[in-house]
Formats: structure tokens, C-alpha cells, sequence
């Protein structure tokens, strides 16, 4: 918690703000606040608070401990899938299959939902288990400055990090958690590692000189400042605590996770989806009744004929077959691949992601630097400036006593001849400072034991300024270093000196008429497995957007180097966003492939503008400032080692930062989206025509032309087999496109192929009315009710055949799930009339002649499923996804 002062010491009481708000004291007021002026807001001093002083404090701000975060129960999972559209629509018809005393239809729809909402539930807890065992990144105790009264000296005590509380004076070293968010009042030769919070890679330097930036936010760039969920690398500290528990930088960030989020682009489609069913089954009923009594003088009675149609419109096994094709790809998945998906429709957006956004360092690049190679003076190759490089890196680790290489220093070490070490021996070293930004290693040869050599590395400007050079030397040797990092490579700067040998100490003050020796030269060394990830990406359809905080240079030769092509426009940096409009933005992302100097603000307006430019967007993040954009994405991807608010957030958590996990994960997306569309184009087309076909006939035959019994058994039998859409492997060619649910598109094909199933369903009216008996005894209304039964499973089973594979069904020797369901459908509307079960429904053995009939109009059918498919295919639309 961020305290305001009750009272400067020594000084008049101020105006109190609310106790339940605080502002943030290290970023309080306009301009820079400095350790002064923070040390007067919270009403402390280098001394530390007294016992009174932090027991009055703790009992205001309370303790010092991150928002309980509870997973989800089985009873929120369970209501939770009852609020999918589908799912509710399937309620509500049951409701009024009850109400109308229709129990089988309404059993049959009710047993729907609860499995559908207990295999969703399901696949959500068991990834909620997954993910449990978070908030390890808060500390247990902390060294704080404490007083008996104020007459005491301060002393250093271990106490439980709950119990901090703002204007605690507080110790850092090396190997400590921060315990909440401190502004710093000394530092010496401080790292931190604030990976979790910004996904840096790389320690950064913290000193306790007053800086700010020019908008005055207080980020994480900050160097005054240490938030918690950080760690100290190298280096001691002293702070001041500014803010904790739930007011903490961190406790923030997780906060956001509980907000709403738009809804992705599989919600919004299966919403549209929803609505236009919702119309029509709005309406089928009063239309059924009112035909119904106006044309032929039926009342009441004819109500549950009427819901029975309007069930038979809904695709009842949707969400049977949506968690279940989602629940399969997630737990395959998860076993082969170690990708958790924590939201099950967050896999079908996976399928229909076109735009993949991530960070460069980690991503595509390995969070290690490699030395591409060492230049003299005049830019040539030269051996010796990576020799003088590798004896600094070599004796600074030796003699600084540091716990691990710097990155750099590695990477040097790693490409330099070891035997080159050998032949110096180290005297001192100076570490390197983030004020000074250089290193010193003082060594001596075994022939010139009267000399020491200092051999100096670090920033390009700090050395230059220390050498003996003159000013236009200094000039060209600064702009040689400029033009080769804008080549995307890191640049340190190498130079030596020779001292006389000395007994006492070596000092900064040293480092002055150096020898400059030369530029040591590095690029970050790439993701193995990256350059194929994105090649597989390029041919599913996927373009890839680097978002980064890097230079523009860095993350554009990372990208040349693994073959992302770049355009004109293709690299900006994040300032040229400031002055956009949200649309101007949005062209711009469209052929921007770089973002450099982003910000978390610039990575989530970056997102957001590529969805509203009509791409689905996954993002792929790992620190705490990434969790804007990973909440404006459509899909959120997270690693494991990611920061715990993050992983919480993400949709998908990977077992490592793989670009090839993210591609298994897509194609098990398209895999599931691909069986779900085409289900739903399937499904929606026969039963379109069915109902066409029931409502024509209603009004043409002066019976029902099939009692609602009949419907239900026939839709029961259907949705049975429809479960075989859940297991059924799609065409590989649905890999190379996203797969997307279009409402407006599946409107289109359902409406044509259910008007060419309606005619099929009228073509079997002519053959019964007027080749068979005819109309007008109880016998010929059972034969219409049994042939019409025949012909509708019939017609489905080609429909499910057919519409699935088109023309591939002679290549495709196996017909799969599908196919054998459907050939068992067939069989069912075959053998079921003349069976026992058939006079308990009002079903009748058909004349054998009505057989061949029926096969001349199935064979018209097909032929023309065949063709309105091929068409289809060669479509626009079909060439954008496929059933």
C-alpha cells in the first residue's frame, strides 16, 4: 500500500487525503520526485520507522501480502458453460418441450446440456489444476531498519515481508527478493532481474541517482526504482518501501486480470451464429400454428409438432461436439506437446489466428549474445581486439569475485583461444560500474613484471572519452561504432594502457591516455528451432509481428537473418504511434512487420488495431507489462517460466518459449475448427431443408407429415451419429488457411444446400403422392410417414458423406468417422420401419417399389450435392475454409 505522511516531522500537520488512497510517493507531484522528497511524503528518514510508528502504519495499510486469487469451483465452471449461446438456446427448448408435456424431446435435449456443460467444465478444472502453485515470486522476510522508540539507534532485523510497510528502510543484496516496491536511497554496483515483470532477458542496473521520464510515469525503466516480484543479481542496496501489498506494481498488473475481455473471434461468430437460429426457431412455431389452424383448421395439437420442428432446426450436438473436438486437441496437446489450454475456445481461435505478435529476445533470438566478430581502429578484422576483450572478461570474473559472467563477458570468452589467457596474470580488477559503464582488468606478462597493463572494455562513448585521442580521431571512431550498430549488432570498445607496478590500489581515476585497440562486435544468437517455426507459419497463413523494446536495428537483422522479409514500411519505431489515429494505425500494422521501442501501452495498441483491421491475433508474452496486449489479443500464449500474473491471464500456457509448440497448437486449433465448421455447415443445411420440407408439407397434406415422435427419433438418431464430426481428421489442405466461422458465410451455404435438401424432401412427396397408394386412408399416411422417414435419413447420411469430402470421396479410400456413421444411419432408416420397433411409432414396411423410386431421386441428389459442392470449393468462400 502507497501511504500518504500523517505529518512531516517537525513540521505543521498537512491536509489528509482518504485512508482507503494513497498516491504513489516516488511518482507523486509534477516533475521528478527525489529520495528527499519521497523521505518527506511518507514521513521517514535513513533511520527507518519506530515499532509504534510501523505497528500504527500496518494496522492503516494493512499487510504487506499480493490479492487472493481463487480458481474457479465446479458449480461457476458448470453455470459458466450454461451461458454459451448454444448451450442456452438448448435449455430453453427443452423448458418447453417440458412444458408441453413433449418429455422425450425434452429428456433427450436436457441429458444434451448437462453433458455438455460437464465435459467443458471438466477440460477448464483440469487446466486450472495446471496452473495452480503460483505467487512464488514474493519474498518471505526482508531486512528492514527498525527503532525501539526515537531515541534508539536503528537496528537491521529479519522480519516477515507481511509486515513491511511504506517508509520501512529496507537492505538489499545479492540472491534477495524485492519485497515490495522501494525507491532506492544507495546502491552499489546493483543488478536487478526483473525478467517477470517486463520479460527482460538481461539484468539492469539500478542506481540511486534521481532520474524520471519525460511523461513522468513511474515505469519499470526507472532506475531509482525496484518493484516487487524483482531480483537482486549483483550489488547492495538500501531502500525506502513507496508502495505494498495490493497497491504494489505487481498487485496492479494482476488486478487487470480480473477485468473483462472483449469477446474473441470464435465467441463473436458462434453469437451470430446463435442469433440467426434464435430468429428462426422464434418464429417456426407461431408460423406452424398458424398455418396450421388457418389452412387446416388444427389447434393446439399441432404445438408439439411445432416444437419438435424447432428443435429439429437447432443443431442439438453442438456443444457435445464442440468440447469434445476442443477437449481432444487440448488433452493431445498437453500429453505430446506440453501446451496447456486453459480456455477451450481459445484453441479454435488458435485455428483461426492470422497474425502472431511476440517479442524478439527469447522468441526468435536466444537470450544469449554471440560476438560476430572483433575490428581494429580502421573496421578491419582483428584478432587481438577479441584477445585484450577475452583477458578483461577473463580476469574481472577472477578477481571481482562475481557469482557468474556477464552475458557479454560469456560470449566473449566462449569465441576467444583460451591458450591467449594464459600468458597474462592478473593483479586487480574493477567491476564494472553502471556509472562508469566500463570494466578495468589490471594485468602483467611473466617477462615484464615491472609493468602493469590495464585493459579497459565497455560503452563505445566511455572509452573513447578516457583514450588519447584527438577530437576528429574520436569523432570517426564513434561514427564507425554508430553505423555498425545500426546494423542491429551490440558494440563494446576495447583499449589498453601500461602503468608502472604498484603496491597500492588501482582506482577509476586510472582509466585516462588509454590506447584505443578496437570494437568487439555482437548479434544475439538465434532460436534454434525459429527460422523453421516461421517458414511453417508463412505456409499456414500466419504473419508474424515483432514487438519489442529493442533498437529498430537489432530486431531488423534478427529478422533478415531468419528470413522474414521486410518492406519499406516494414520497421518504426513506437514514437511514430503517439501521433496516430486508432485508423491510421491500423493501416500502418498492416504492413509494419517491427515495432521497436514499444512500450506495453504500444504492444496492446498495436494488437488492438490489428484485430479491428479484421485479423485474429495471437500474442505471445511472458512479463507483467505484457499483459495489456495479451488481453487485447484474441489469444493469449504464455510460457511456463512466465511471470505468474501473466501465465494466469494467457489462454495457452507452453511447457518452453517454442515457436513450434505455438504451430502444433494451430494446427490442433484447425484441426477441431475445422470439424466444428464442419458440422455446423453440415447440420444446419439438412436441417434446414428438413424444416422447409415439414413446413411445406404441413401445409400441402391434409396430416401431419410426421408426428412428433417420429421427428424426435429421427433427430435423436442424427445427433447420435453427428458425434462422429468430433473424431474426424479434416483434409489436410484446412491446415494452410486459418479456419474461420464466419456467420454471414455459414448463412450462405447452409441457405443453398438446405434449399437443395428441401427439394430432394419434395421430389420424395411427389414420388409417395403420386406413385404410390395416394392420399386419403390411415394406411397411406403411415406409408408417407415411413417413406418420408427413410428418404430424410438417407438424404442426411449423403449429405454428411458428400458435403464432407466432394469430389476427394473415390481418393479417399477410407471414409473415416464419418463415413461409417453415416453408412449406419443409413442402415437405420432402412431397417427401422419394417422392424418391431416401427408400429410403436407409427411406421410402416414400404412397398419395394417405393425403394426404386427412392433411388433414382437419391442418385439426382447426390449428383447434385457433387456438383453444388465443386462449385462451392471454386468459390471465394471456399477457397477460405472448408467443411
Amino acid at each position: 500500500m502507497v501511504i500518504q505522511p500523517r505529518t512531516l516531522r517537525g513540521a505543521a500537520e498537512p491536509e489528509r487525503t482518504s485512508p482507503g488512497r494513497f498516491r504513489n510517493a516516488s511518482a507523486a507531484g509534477p516533475g521528478p520526485a527525489t529520495a528527499l522528497q519521497v523521505l518527506r511524503r511518507l514521513d521517514t528518514g535513513p533511520r527507518g520507522l519506530t515499532d509504534d510508528e510501523a505497528a500504527d502504519r500496518l494496522a492503516r495499510a494493512g499487510e504487506n501480502t499480493l490479492p487472493d486469487r481463487q480458481d474457479a469451483s465446479w458449480l461457476r465452471l458448470l453455470v459458466r458453460g450454461v451461458r454459451d449461446p448454444f448451450t442456452a438456446v438448448l435449455l430453453c427448448l427443452g423448458l418447453v418441450s417440458a412444458a408441453v408435456f413433449a418429455w422425450g424431446t425434452a429428456c433427450v435435449i436436457l441429458l444434451l446440456v448437462a453433458v455438455s456443460c460437464v465435459l467443458r467444465a471438466s477440460g477448464e478444472h483440469r487446466a486450472d489444476r495446471s496452473m495452480a502453485g503460483l505467487r512464488e515470486l514474493v519474498a518471505t522476510t526482508s531486512t528492514v531498519l527498525r527503532r525501539a522508540d526515537e531515541a534508539t539507534a536503528p537496528a537491521a532485523r529479519e522480519i516477515p515481508v507481511a509486515e513491511l510497510v511504506p517508509g520501512d528502510i529496507v537492505r538489499l543484496g545479492a540472491g534477495d527478493l524485492v519485497p515490495a516496491d522501494v525507491r532506492l536511497l544507495r546502491a552499489g554496483g546493483l543488478t536487478v532481474h526483473q525478467g517477470a515483470l517486463t520479460g527482460e532477458s538481461a539484468p539492469v542496473a539500478k542506481s540511486a541517482a534521481d532520474a524520471h521520464r519525460p511523461d513522468g510515469a513511474a515505469g519499470f525503466d526507472q532506475p531509482q526504482l525496484c518493484f516487487q516480484g524483482s531480483s537482486v543479481v549483483s550489488g547492495s542496496a538500501s531502500a525506502v518501501v513507496v508502495a505494498t501489498g495490493a497497491h504494489t506494481r505487481l498487485a496492479a498488473a494482476e488486478g487487470r486480470v480480473a477485468r473483462p475481455r472483449e469477446p474473441s473471434a470464435f465467441e463473436q461468430s458462434v453469437n451470430g451464429i446463435s442469433w440467426i437460429l434464435i430468429r428462426f426457431m422464434l418464429l417456426t412455431p407461431p408460423l406452424v400454428l398458424m398455418a396450421g389452424a388457418a389452412l387446416r383448421g388444427r389447434g393446439l395439437e399441432t404445438l408439439p409438432f411445432a416444437v419438435a420442428v424447432a428443435v429439429g432446426l437447432t443443431p442439438e450436438m453442438l456443444p457435445v461436439v464442440v468440447t469434445t473436438c476442443l477437449s481432444r486437441g487440448a488433452a493431445l496437446l498437453a500429453r505430446t506437446h506440453g501446451v496447456i489450454v486453459k480456455r477451450l475456445p481459445a484453441l479454435h481461435n488458435l485455428g483461426a489466428v492470422d497474425t502472431l505478435c511476440l517479442d524478439k529476445t527469447g522468441t526468435l533470438t536466444q537470450d544469449r549474445p554471440v560476438v560476430e566478430r572483433a575490428l581494429d581502429a580502421d573496421g578491419h578484422a582483428d584478432p587481438d581486439v577479441l584477445r585484450w576483450a577475452a583477458v578483461n572478461a577473463w580476469w574481472t570474473l577472477q578477481l571481482a569475485d562475481l557469482p557468474a559472467p556477464d552475458a557479454l563477458d560469456e560470449a566473449v570468452l566462449d569465441a576467444a583461444d583460451e591458450a591467449g589467457l594464459l600468458a597474462y596474470e592478473g593483479v586487480a580488477a574493477l567491476p564494472f560500474d553502471p556509472a562508469r559503464r566500463l570494466s578495468t582488468a589490471v594485468v602483467r606478462t611473466p617477462h615484464r613484471l615491472g609493468t602493469h597493463i590495464l585493459v579497459v572494455k565497455g560503452a563505445v562513448e566511455a572509452v573513447l572519452e578516457r583514450c588519447a585521442l584527438a577530437e576528429e580521431e574520436r569523432e570517426r571512431l564513434a561514427d564507425l561504432a554508430d553505423r555498425t550498430a545500426h546494423e542491429g549488432l551490440r558494440v563494446l570498445a576495447v583499449a589498453t594502457a601500461e602503468r608502472p607496478a604498484r603496491a597500492r590500489d588501482h582506482t577509476p581515476a586510472d582509466e585516462r591516455g588509454l590506447t584505443f585497440r578496437g570494437l568487439v562486435t555482437f548479434h544475439d544468437a538465434l532460436a534454434p528451432s525459429a527460422a523453421d517455426a516461421l517458414a511453417a507459419f508463412a505456409g499456414k497463413g500466419v504473419g508474424v509481428k515483432v514487438l519489442t523494446g529493442d533498437h529498430p536495428g537489432t530486431a531488423a537483422r534478427a529478422c533478415r537473418d531468419l528470413g522474414i522479409p521486410l518492406g519499406p514500411d516494414a520497421v518504426v519505431t513506437a514514437d511514430r504511434l503517439d501521433g496516430l489515429t486508432d485508423a491510421e494505425l491500423t493501416a500502418l500494422a498492416r504492413r509494419t512487420t517491427v515495432f521497436a521501442r514499444c512500450t506495453p501501452e504500444h504492444k496492446a495498441r498495436v494488437g488492438a488495431a490489428l484485430r479491428a483491421g479484421g485479423h485474429t491475433v495471437g500474442f505471445l508474452g511472458d512479463g507483467v507489462n505484457d499483459l495489456p496486449a495479451l488481453r487485447a489479443a484474441d489469444v493469449g500464449i504464455a510460457p511456463r517460466d512466465a511471470a505468474d500474473v501473466t501465465r494466469e491471464s494467457a489462454d495457452v500456457v507452453l511447457a518452453e518459449k517454442d515457436l513450434t509448440a505455438i504451430g502444433h497448437a494451430i494446427d490442433a486449433g484447425r484441426h477441431g475448427g475445422g470439424n466444428v465448421a464442419g458440422y455446423l455447415r453440415i447440420t444446419l443445411s439438412s436441417n434446414l431443408g428438413n424444416v422447409i420440407a415439414m413446413l411445406a408439407a404441413g401445409l400441402l397434406m391434409p396430416f401431419l407429415p410426421m408426428l412428433p415422435a417420429q421427428v424426435l427419433v429421427q433427430n435423436l438418431c442424427f445427433d447420435t451419429v453427428q458425434l462422429a464430426f468430433a473424431y474426424d481428421r479434416p483434409h489436410p489442405s484446412l491446415l494452410r488457411r486459418p479456419t474461420v466461422l464466419s456467420p454471414r458465410e455459414v448463412l450462405r451455404f447452409i441457405t443453398g444446400f438446405g434449399l437443395l435438401n428441401a427439394f430432394a424432401d419434395l421430389a420424395t412427396f411427389a414420388v409417395l403422392a403420386l406413385s404410390l397408394h395416394g392420399p386419403g386412408t390411415g394406411d397411406d399416411e403411415a406409408i408417407f410417414h415411413s417413406g418420408w422417414f427413410t428418404e430424410n435419413l438417407l438424404t442426411q447420411a449423403l449429405v454428411m458423406v458428400l458435403l464432407r469430402t466432394g469430389r476427394r470421396l473415390v481418393a479417399e479410400r477410407a471414409l473415416g468417422p464419418v463415413g461409417w456413421a453415416a453408412t449406419g444411419l443409413a442402415g437405420i432408416g432402412i431397417a427401422l420401419p419394417p422392424s418391431p420397433l416401427g408400429p410403436a411409432l407409427g411406421l410402416t414396411t414400404l412397398p419395394g417399389a417405393y425403394y426404386l423410386l427412392l433411388g433414382v431421386v437419391l442418385a439426382l441428389y447426390a449428383t447434385a450435392l457433387v456438383w453444388a459442392r465443386g462449385h462451392y470449393e471454386r468459390s471465394p468462400a471456399g477457397r477460405g475454409t472448408r467443411p
